[in-house]
């Protein structure tokens, strides 16, 4: 890793301050970046993370998808931890912090809206963003494209259900066009533009001194990400603390607890690093234009739900370079191939 990624927890972390003091002092820019926004995608944050991702795409060699099927232990693990555990945990813990170790400090009417924001968070695994830590983290770009789009594939079919279970509302609407926008976006545009860069270079020489070049793009557009984040969301922040870090407890305890429960299954059926970590990241890191516009038509713009599902957003990206982090620091325990 060069100097400019070795010290990246502290660049997001200035990147913090600096989105927040943008909210502050430049309010009308945040509201204009904020309107630039289609089916709950903000449009600006699109571009950055079309960015983040292009790199890793341009590593994708179709060639080597049929592999996949030989190596099933990886999906296997990201599916069961997607769809059979982390909903469930995610509900599990607001209940248990918002209903009890927090009654204290907040009213029953908000604690149920936490929670309602939190399983939302919970049943809705990631699309973009899982292909920047699996490129943080040397994945297999193959294998991390195949695992987000089978979870997208069942995202479509076990979202509304999972959610209308957990929060015992019998009508959930899903919001297509946020869907189908952000796959758009953020797998297939992406995905074509590596398959022709790929085609355009030709060697695979090639094609890593292309990626060498462009990935510090890609971590810029990560830091310029965080930056708007927290831009978007400092007044609420600066007005809320209190309950923002409260919301924040649970969400920490969940992530950090679905990564070790994922990673540690990849590392007790001894599948390789380049698979294990991109496996346990998808688990792990949240879909949250999904959570944040089902919460908003379910409950409202100004509700506890929208809220903390906005918090989520704020909490991965910290949270997911801190596990990045210890999966690099851990890559020899698991088999290289």
């Amino acid at each position: 890793m060069g100097t400019f990624e070795r010290y990246l927890s502290l660049w997001v972390s200035l990147a913090m301050l600096v989105g927040l003091g943008i909210g502050v002092m430049a309010p009308g820019l945040v509201q204009a970046i904020a309107a630039a926004e289609v089916a709950s995608i903000n449009l600006v944050v699109a571009v950055l993370i079309w960015a983040m991702v292009y790199p890793m795409m341009v590593g994708v060699d179709f060639g080597a998808i049929s592999g996949v099927a030989r190596q099933p232990k990886g999906l296997i693990v990201t599916l069961a931890v997607n769809w059979l555990i982390k909903p469930f945990t995610m509900a599990l813990m607001a209940v248990l912090f918002f209903d009890h170790v927090f009654a204290p400090w907040i009213a029953p009417e908000d604690a149920a809206q936490y929670t309602a924001g939190l399983i939302l968070l919970g049943a809705a695994p990631c699309t973009a963003m899982v292909f920047v830590w699996s490129q943080l983290t040397r994945g297999d770009a193959t294998y991390t494209l195949v695992q987000v789009s089978v979870n997208d594939i069942i995202m479509v079919f076990a979202f509304a259900p999972i959610v209308a279970f957990l929060l015992g509302v019998t009508e959930i609407s899903v919001p297509w066009e946020t869907l189908v926008l952000a796959t758009v976006l953020y797998v297939v545009l992406p995905l074509i533009a590596g398959l022709l860069t790929r085609r355009a270079l030709g060697s695979q020489k090639a094609v890593e001194r292309f990626t060498a070049r462009v990935k510090p793009w890609s971590v810029v557009g990560l830091i310029a990400t965080v930056a708007i984040l927290f831009g978007l969301q400092g007044e609420v922040i600066l007005a809320r603390p209190l309950v923002i870090v409260l919301i924040a407890v649970p969400i920490l305890v969940q992530s950090y607890g679905i990564f070790a429960l994922a990673y540690g299954a990849a590392y007790a059926l001894k599948v390789p690093h380049r698979i294990a970590a991109p496996c346990a990241m998808i688990g792990t890191s949240n879909f949250f234009e999904l959570a944040v516009a089902v919460a908003i038509s379910l409950f409202g713009l100004n509700s506890g739900a929208a809220l903390a599902t906005v918090v989520g957003v704020l909490v991965e990206v910290p949270v997911m370079l801190s596990l990045v982090a210890f999966a690099n620091r851990t890559r020899a325990r698991f088999p290289a191939a």
